[in-house]
């Protein structure tokens, strides 16, 4: 058998052949010109490890039962993925270090092609659970039809289209979240339990009344501290606590699922209010490192705009989208609704309803 060495291993020889754009050869490129295949395809690979890590993370948590010794794995496989998305928020450094000038030297050779095409990133949304019914269009037409109608013309286009069908197929993480977040203890009861229905609602109900109570006088305080009306706060206050009534009573989603959600949202509120617990301790940072890593997803789309308007500045895209106009629209989207929420209607420990059937939670009563 063949003994190893560094470059047979990482497959040097055909990977560095592949820099060389449109013409094949990267001697004929401009300097500008390979330094920007080389950082998009750096890029490429990034996704590809995040996707793998995305999936693992999936797996572990998509048993019908987690059991709390593989909630770390979940967490670690997502801190990675976390970490290469920061990473490559910081690639755009090295991007910018092209000028607008030499930029539009080669420029007008993409055209049709745009970093929208990237089918990883797209697939990486996917996986992750985001609802595409939501994307914003894409020179005025369907984003992922435009995709789907350019793959139709090329060979890695129609592998591309594929992974993306095939994402579609798949469980989420969103989902994979969903089902673990419904199994939550809540108060010490847990799905399948006597009375635990009316478990979730004395919980809800008890919550909403002490948001009610901690916002008691506080426009009164704001007006006064400010020297304005005290109607604007009301208002405000009190279309913030509809918010979270909406939100916790789940009358936001088709009465099919209300139930479900309701108590998967009760449950990312409970884990986030009762984090100090032992039992929770685990569940607690691995909801949190799903912020993080949606984080770093929207400073990815955010730090991608402002590159984009340095070298561009508010130039029709290559692929034909309104450019930094849509990458700023896509800094909006958000995966993990729920867990972003969440924290609009926390309260301090000390208001918090008190803890039930602690024992559960490596607590005694």
């Amino acid at each position: 058998m063949k003994t190893p060495n560094y470059w047979d291993y990482l497959k040097l020889d055909q990977l560095l052949s592949l820099q060389g754009g449109i013409e094949g050869d990267d001697a004929k490129l401009i300097p500008d010109e390979l330094h920007f295949v080389v950082v998009h395809q750096v890029l490429e690979l990034w996704f590809k490890l995040t996707l793998r890590e995305l999936r693992e993370a999936r797996d572990h948590l998509a048993s019908p039962e987690v059991p709390e010794e593989q909630i770390p794995y979940v967490v670690h496989h997502m801190r990675r993925a976390s970490t290469i998305l920061e990473l490559a928020v910081e690639h755009f450094k090295v991007m910018e270090t092209l000028t607008p000038q030499d930029f539009l030297a080669f420029r007008d050779k993409l055209i049709p092609a745009s970093g929208f095409q990237s089918f990883q990133l797209r697939e990486l949304e996917i996986v992750l659970g985001f609802d595409e019914s939501r994307r914003v269009t894409y020179g005025g037409k369907d984003p992922m039809e435009h995709i789907r109608h350019l793959a139709a013309h090329s060979p890695a286009g129609k592998l591309a289209w594929t992974r993306i069908e095939a994402a579609r197929k798949e469980l989420t993480l969103k989902a994979a979240l969903h089902n673990w977040l419904f199994r939550t203890p809540i108060m010490g009861s847990s799905p399948g339990d006597d009375g635990d229905d009316a478990a979730i609602d004395r919980f809800v109900a008890d919550y909403l009344q002490r948001l009610k109570a901690a916002n008691a006088g506080k426009a009164d305080r704001l007006a006064k501290a400010l020297n304005e009306a005290p109607e604007p706060f009301v208002a405000r206050i009190a279309e913030g606590e509809a918010v979270a009534e909406q939100f916790l009573m789940a009358t936001d989603a088709p009465e099919e699922g209300r139930a479900k959600l309701k108590r998967i949202r009760a449950g990312a509120l409970f884990i986030e209010s009762y984090r100090e617990l032992p039992l929770l301790a685990w569940p607690r940072l691995l909801t949190d490192t799903a912020v993080e890593l949606e984080e770093q997803l929207v400073l990815f789309r955010t730090r991608h705009a402002r590159m984009v308007e340095r070298i561009i500045g508010r130039r029709l895209g290559t692929g034909g989208s309104s450019g930094v106009d849509y990458l700023d629209a896509t800094t909006r989207y958000r995966i993990f609704d729920e867990l972003w929420a969440v924290r609009t209607i926390l309260l301090p420990k000390q208001e918090l309803p008190p803890l039930q059937n602690g024992k559960r939670y490596g607590f005694a009563e």
